[in-house]
């Protein structure tokens, strides 16, 4: 860093949930799961199970519905309701958790919409629109806006990482939706202040698949890569090989591996900085259903779960031996962990899944921390991996 540049300060909240298929309610209140009031800057949200992973989700069609949803109800908790709807010509036909929507929820009509009354357009890109046509839709933020004409929306409904930005009301809203995407049974979107989106560049998705026959979408990541400032990004919301067998941590390790090594961003900028790789970044932050399992009898673990001996239980927790033996995710680190395990719970419960119910022994899940927030590099200021409901 030379003399004359300066350091800014700014908090990221990182979060994963996995839904286990369920659809949210209407009057589902996100505050304390978003922490609202800690006043983040940026908020980078990661779904598993958005939908249930079916055959039809998986095979055919993936359902957007529940996404629009959560949209929906992500706004609300950061925004508030919209209060200028009329105002704007909108007329949404019914009311989902008091933000916007529509009599079925729309995925890519809720984000049409936002994208139709967002503010200013971000500009200063000199890549060439042929080179962005080229990448086909994949598309650098601020060269894809000052490029592409105001009515230009020839890949808008066709792809789900169109950069959109959320601004239903100017004078009340705090913050902007940058990008969202949905592969399968993941989804993940990124909110920011709205004044600060003018600092974001290069804004580019990648989708990797390790699911059934390690190609389908059920198991895999979404990547989001973006410049903020002069500081490089990429964010990963994963869901990785399931199971609790001697040696399933080994096929979750090998999922990190092709993600690390299959994950490449398009060249679409001139800038030749642009990183290409998740490891070519400043900044790394993995999330998500890591899936890795507590290696202790059902027994030994629940008997710890009663004594709230965490560290005895992170002792054998799976994704911290793999790390310190450093055969997967050498040299990250993640938040402390000071929570009861997360994994497995009935619907709505804070019981574990099938305690005190008669069940043969292959039915029974031993307690685990499967979802967590791990990060590659020394991010100044306090790193805590917060407690992750995981009920699937």
């Amino acid at each position: 860093m030379s003399s004359g540049e300066t350091i800014q300060n700014f908090r990221v909240f990182t979060a994963t949930w996995n839904l286990g298929g369920q659809c949210p309610s209407g009057n589902l209140d996100l505050s304390e799961f978003l922490q609202i009031r800690n006043e983040h800057d940026i908020f980078v949200l990661g779904f598993q199970e958005i939908v249930p992973l079916n055959a039809g989700n998986v095979l055919v069609l993936e359902d957007n519905e529940p996404a629009a949803k959560w949209l929906s109800l992500i706004n609300q908790s950061l925004n508030g309701p919209p209060s200028e709807l009329a105002s704007r010509g909108l007329k949404p036909t019914a009311s989902f958790g008091g933000s916007l929507s529509f009599q079925k929820p729309s995925y890519k009509k809720i984000k049409k919409t936002f994208k139709k009354i967002n503010g200013k357009r971000l500009k200063n890109c000199n890549c060439s629109l042929e080179m962005e046509r080229k990448a086909a839709k994949d598309f650098c933020f601020r060269c894809q806006e000052s490029n592409l004409k105001p009515d230009d929306s020839s890949t808008e409904d066709e792809d789900d990482s169109f950069p959109i930005s959320v601004d239903l009301a100017k004078n009340e809203m705090k913050y902007s939706l940058v990008a969202c995407k949905q592969m399968v049974g993941m989804f993940v979107c990124v909110w920011m202040r709205k004044e600060l989106v003018q600092h974001v560049g290069h804004l580019r998705i990648c989708c990797t698949s390790r699911g059934i026959m390690g190609c389908l979408g059920n198991k895999g990541c979404i990547s989001v890569s973006m410049s903020f400032y002069t500081t490089s990004f990429c964010f990963i919301c994963s869901h990785l090989a399931s199971g609790e067998k001697e040696g399933d941590e080994l096929r979750r390790n090998l999922d990190v591996i092709e993600i690390l090594k299959n994950t490449q961003f398009p060249r679409i900028c001139k800038t030749s900085r642009i990183p290409d790789k998740i490891l070519d970044h400043d900044q790394i932050i993995w999330f998500g259903d890591l899936n890795y399992r507590i290696s202790l009898s059902y027994d030994d673990a629940k008997r710890l779960v009663e004594k709230e001996n965490w560290p005895a239980l992170f002792a054998k927790d799976q994704l911290k031996m793999e790390r310190e033996a450093g055969r997967v995710f050498k040299g990250w680190k993640e938040g402390k962990i000071y929570f009861a395990p997360t994994y497995k719970y009935p619907l709505n419960s804070d019981t574990y899944y099938l305690e005190g119910v008669k069940v043969s022994k292959n039915k029974r899940r031993t307690p685990a921390w499967i979802a967590g927030v791990i990060e590659s590099c020394g991010m100044e200021g306090e790193f805590s991996n917060f407690p992750t409901y995981v009920k699937n």
